[in-house]
């Protein structure tokens, strides 16, 4: 080998580590929010999530991703998406772990939050399988509206046994949940669905019936049920449609085309056409977004913990390699202006991980009958999803820039975590959605804004910023109502940093809480990350986040 290729100056390769052990912010906020009891569990995934196989499988799904079969060889229509190994072997890994099913299953104080620490070491490997795992997750408490039909399907999406064949629900030892709302003249407007249910046998609650229509988008097509919404004489309502009817035959479900998606490459997303489809109605006929809003909520608490997530991996990998690079005579990591830089994205990832897991935990009490937690988290909920999934793609594309040109470069994983980046903000309502849903529960639930603020305030005298940002925050939403839904975005950003900077004053680093405060706060900040106010301590805050290997 000449001296030409010798490889100097590189970072060595990060894998083979635990995710959960290198990551100081969330093992504290997983102590701090209830969720401690899990931690042995936690740290046992993310040694495996962090190994070179599972990171490998990640690249694996991505560089292989789905294909959509609509026939077998004999002209048999049997619309089936086929996925490369380790696909199925990420999903095998996410549903013995317990992902899709740790709060129903052992439902103690603390499950919503560590199962949200846990989430976040799968999504750091691959985040596409993170879109099935949290639909079958989220379906429980829909399906809950009609009891009979959870009792045949809870057991099914709770198994902790993984089976991605096409076969009858019935023949599998688990099963897989999906959902399908939206169509291509409504979209976000799910009340202008056109597709039609036609009862079978009286219709109602629990009744069967034959869905007609097509759905611009059912993401992980392959699932064993979906839950979808259609008409019925009475109006907009929730059913239940499997891949195979009561029979054993294939439902008249076709898969049209599979989406050409920006990213999220590994998880198929398809349109599909019902024809005469086999379903059971849940919940009460004509009352289908109130029903299967309850999985809808739990899916964007899943958006936000996966945005958090791919903030701690860009950090990571930011951290990571300016510590093993070196330019004009110094370490990267050792240079005051990226220092500034990878400090500014450490604290917008702390910040992201402190507020999703009070809001796991918020979960956590609602379900235990806590009507304050229940109001925290209606409000809370669409707040963050808002703001934690709106920074995701700038904090993708900075930590991309920290790498230079290698970050542009597929080999880094980089670009992948960059087109990551924009789909959580898309999924379960974008950003405007969102800011309505939050303005909406401000009006139908007074109590939810008053409840947030109450959180808020638990930091109150602890730093003038906060407190004097929380007072403009209030002025705003009280002064000139009726240019609220136009101010929507500003208002909501402003919850969001409101309850982030009073989790970090409270529980937080000093200089993080600091530095956010100074920043996102009292505007001492620019336009990019990486401007950060001169003596805040670069250091502190990038040890608290930078992988220790």
């Amino acid at each position: 080998m000449t001296a030409t290729h010798e490889v100097f100056n590189q970072p060595p390769p990060l894998e083979d580590v635990n995710l959960f052990e290198i990551d100081l912010p969330l093992r504290e906020a997983l102590q701090r929010e209830g969720g401690g009891w899990a931690s042995d569990r936690a740290s046992e995934l993310g040694a495996i999530c962090g190994s070179a196989e599972v990171l490998q499988q990640g690249v694996d799904a991505n560089e292989f991703p789905p294909v959509l079969k609509n026939y077998d060889r004999y002209g048999h229509r049997i619309d089936e998406v086929e996925y490369h190994p380790a696909w199925h072997q990420l999903m095998s890994l996410g549903v013995e772990h317990g992902l899709h099913s740790l709060p129903w299953t052992d439902p103690q104080p603390g499950a919503n939050v560590a199962r949200a620490a846990m989430f976040t070491q799968l999504t750091y490997a691959e985040a596409g399988v993170g879109c099935p795992i949290s639909m079958t997750f989220s379906v429980i408490p829909a399906l809950r509206h009609q009891p009979d039909v959870a009792a045949e399907w809870e057991p099914r999406f709770l198994s902790p046994e993984y089976d991605g064949r096409l076969r009858p629900a019935g023949t599998k030892p688990g099963c897989i949940a999906g959902m399908a709302m939206t169509e291509k003249q409504g979209g976000s407007d799910v009340r202008a669905n056109t597709t039609r249910a036609v009862a079978l046998n009286g219709g109602g609650p629990g009744a069967e019936y034959e869905i007609t229509g097509h759905k611009w988008f059912c993401s992980a097509p392959m699932c064993d049920a979906f839950l979808i919404l259609a008409q019925t004489d009475v109006g907009l309502s929730c059913f239940l449609l499997p891949r195979f009817t009561p029979d054993g035959e294939l439902n008249s479900i076709h898969l049209e085309r599979l989406k050409d998606k920006v990213g999220n490459r590994s998880n198929a997303s398809s349109e599909v056409e019902y024809d005469r489809a086999w379903a059971r109605m849940v919940g009460e006929d004509g009352r289908g977004v109130r029903t299967i809003i309850e999985m809808v909520a739990h899916t964007r608490l899943d958006c936000a913990i996966g945005s958090s997530a791919g903030m701690r991996a860009g950090v990571v990998q930011a951290t990571h390699h300016a510590a093993h690079r070196s330019a004009f005579g110094k370490r990267l990591v050792d240079q005051p202006l990226m220092q500034n830089v990878l400090a500014d994205l450490s604290i917008e990832a702390e910040a992201a991980t402190a507020s999703i897991m009070r809001l796991a935990r918020a979960y956590d009490e609602a379900e235990a009958g806590d009507e304050r937690a229940d109001l925290f988290k209606r409000l809370a909920t669409p707040v963050l999803k808002y703001w934690v999934c709106k920074r995701s793609p700038w904090h993708a594309a900075e930590a991309l820039e920290c790498l230079g040109g290698n970050g542009y470069v597929e080999d880094s994983g980089m670009p992948r975590l960059f087109r990551e980046s924009p789909v959580m903000s898309v999924w379960e309502g974008s950003g405007n959605v969102q800011c309505l849903d939050a303005l909406r529960a401000m009006v139908k639930s007074p109590e939810s804004t008053e409840v947030l603020f109450d959180e808020i305030d638990e930091a109150r005298g602890s730093d003038a910023r906060l407190d004097a940002f929380t007072d403009r925050l209030r002025d705003s939403i009280a002064t000139s109502p009726e240019t609220l839904e136009v101010r929507a975005r500003r208002v909501v950003e402003g919850m969001a940093l409101a309850l982030q900077a009073s989790q970090l004053v409270r529980h937080g680093d000093p200089a993080v809480a600091d530095a956010f405060c100074a920043s996102r706060l009292a505007g001492d900040q620019g336009g990019a990350f990486g401007t950060l106010p001169a003596g805040t301590d670069f250091e502190t805050i990038i040890n608290r986040s930078a992988p220790q290997v």
